[in-house]
């Protein structure tokens, strides 16, 4: 490519960029040039287009700036064309949530057999990457390859391999109950603390996560909740059920006392005791 702008331009329109990180409007940049005229302007500014060291923006007002890219960041995008650039950029805008093909035909107006094509060499320069959602398996979304998927896409830590882990959570339920009861009074910070150096999740277990699974067991009347004592503390306590609840019941072992259609049940009833095949297999038990 023919030079058509003095030798040293790009790079001095690189050194105002640094210094305006936020981004530069085409007028801003002309003002801090005042010598240079407007075709060497517009000649070092594509050169600079061409070669990545430049990202397209557009500001709060709505007008296009430019923000300088790293030598290392541009090398990169080495090859890829217009439309290729322009794609990355969609999904780089959707952040760790990502956006899925729909959404990219309808921000970049691109035909889906040439987004497809585009997605293939994006992810193997590793570029990008497909993401499955937990609450819509059958749908991928794409975003930066560098990104750590949202807890919203993978489910967080109740999620191994976008499946539900029951078995994983019951070792954590275990886990603190064992560790409340021990204990015998104890924080929230210091369940979490016992959990996280026992290394059983390969995530990190947020706060949030450790207090779902100390409230299960409040819910299941295994473990009392007690609100803080004294000013200097400020967290809610945990400790073994004065009273847990057991877990069957004279009502519970028989079949009506479990029964969804108790109420409709009566003798000489389509639904009663005299034809009710559970109450039998109770009674052979």
């Amino acid at each position: 490519m023919a030079r058509s702008f003095p030798k040293g331009l790009d790079e001095e329109i690189l050194k105002q960029l640094r210094q305006h990180p936020q981004g530069m409007t085409d007028e801003a940049i002309s003002a801090a040039l005042p010598g240079v005229g407007l075709e060497e302007r517009v000649g070092a500014i594509n050169a600079l287009l061409s070669s990545k060291r430049l990202q397209l923006l557009r500001d709060g007002n709505n007008r296009i700036t430019y923000k300088e890219v790293a030598a290392e960041e541009a090398a990169k995008f080495k090859g890829l064309n217009t439309e290729e650039m322009l794609l990355y950029q969609c999904v780089k805008a959707a952040g760790n949530t990502g956006v899925w093909t729909k959404d990219m035909r309808i921000r970049t107006n691109l035909a889906q057999p040439q987004i497809t094509k585009i997605l293939k060499v994006l992810e193997s320069r590793r570029l990008v990457k497909s993401v499955k959602s937990v609450t819509n398996p059958s749908r991928k979304v794409y975003m930066l390859y560098e990104l750590e998927p949202s807890r919203e896409l993978t489910g967080g830590a109740w999620y191994t391999e976008n499946q539900f882990d029951s078995e994983f959570i019951n070792v954590l339920r275990e886990a603190c109950f064992s560790f409340i009861k021990r204990s015998e009074d104890v924080s929230l910070t210091e369940i979490a603390k016992f959990i996280r150096g026992r290394g059983f999740s390969k995530v990190e277990l947020r706060i949030e996560d450790i207090h779902t699974i100390v409230m299960t067991l409040v819910y299941d009347g295994r473990v009392d909740e007690v609100e803080p004592e004294g000013e200097d503390d400020n967290e809610d306590h945990y400790r073994p059920a004065v009273l847990p609840v057991p877990d069957a019941t004279a009502l519970t072992d028989t079949p009506c006392g479990v029964c969804p259609v108790a109420g409709e049940c009566g003798e000489g009833g389509v639904i009663s005791p005299q034809t009710c095949i559970y109450y039998d297999k109770w009674l052979e038990f």
